[in-house]
């Protein structure tokens, strides 16, 4: 199995990331997209120690919504960065998290969507996926994925925690719906059913580490080793072994992001 989403070049994994890189193999998982924010030299320099401990794994790259003020003054500074870290990181495969979040509203709505847009040019030019964060805001994302007179990107709704109707937006996008931890949630049972229903050839599962760990691990720092228990939560739900369902999502993570 391969964990879509994670981000142990983060400094919350400095300390032990080989155990972390151990325990995942150990668990099965063979391979993870390791999320880079474009900005942070520190997790920018990691990667380099991620690759030598993991080489199966691959990159993405982007300016998170979250930071997109800091690039207010010169908007395209962010595609402009993004290219740089991209032509840097021969294990990059896509551009992202990208996207818009309302929820905390952290960088002005206009300058997230200025951000957004400019990455999005990068990933058409270079033909890369894109990883989609949408928090509060799906409107205005499916709008910006459709400006162009239809889309024409291809990636990935990372961490997905919405019910069918809104997996049902997310897949006429011709996206793909990576689904998270969460779904162990006892009170997710909406996320639950949306899992069930997304088609064999459009799912992934991610952990989102080091947030979001899955039951029974919450209040734990999640790591990508957990991604077996998302694995063996959505299977429950599809009728379907853990082992096909492993299957299955890698086949889609190398269709996707070929690795």
């Amino acid at each position: 199995m391969i964990d879509s989403h994670c981000h142990i070049a983060g400094e919350e994994f400095a300390e032990d990331l080989d155990a972390v890189v151990a325990r995942a193999r150990e668990a099965g998982v063979l391979s993870a997209l390791v999320i880079l924010a474009a900005e942070d030299d520190a997790e920018i320099a990691q990667a380099a120690r991620v690759i030598q401990a993991w080489p199966e794994c691959r990159f993405a790259v982007g300016v998170h919504p979250h930071h997109a003020h800091l690039f207010a003054s010169d908007l395209e500074e962010a595609a402009r960065l993004v290219e740089r870290r991209l032509d840097a990181l021969p294990a990059a495969r896509a551009v992202g998290e990208i996207g818009l979040d309302y929820h905390y509203d952290f960088s002005p709505r206009e300058v997230q969507q200025a951000v957004f847009r400019a990455q999005l040019g990068v990933a058409r030019a270079r033909g890369l996926p894109v990883v989609i964060h949408t928090r509060e805001a799906e409107e205005d994302t499916l709008r910006i994925l459709g400006e162009r007179g239809g889309v024409d990107t291809t990636g990935v709704f990372h961490c997905f925690s919405g019910d069918v109707a809104a997996a049902e937006r997310a897949l006429a996008t011709g996206y793909y719906v990576s689904i998270p931890g969460i779904v162990s949630f006892p009170k997710a049972a909406e996320l639950r059913a949306a899992a069930a229903r997304i088609p064999a050839e459009r799912l992934l599962v991610e952990t989102d580490s080091p947030y979001l760990a899955p039951t029974p691990f919450r209040g734990r720092r999640n790591e990508p080793a957990y991604v077996k228990r998302v694995v063996e939560v959505v299977a429950e739900g599809r009728g379907v072994t853990p082992g096909e369902l492993a299957r299955t999502v890698s086949m889609n993570f190398h269709r996707l992001f070929r690795p």
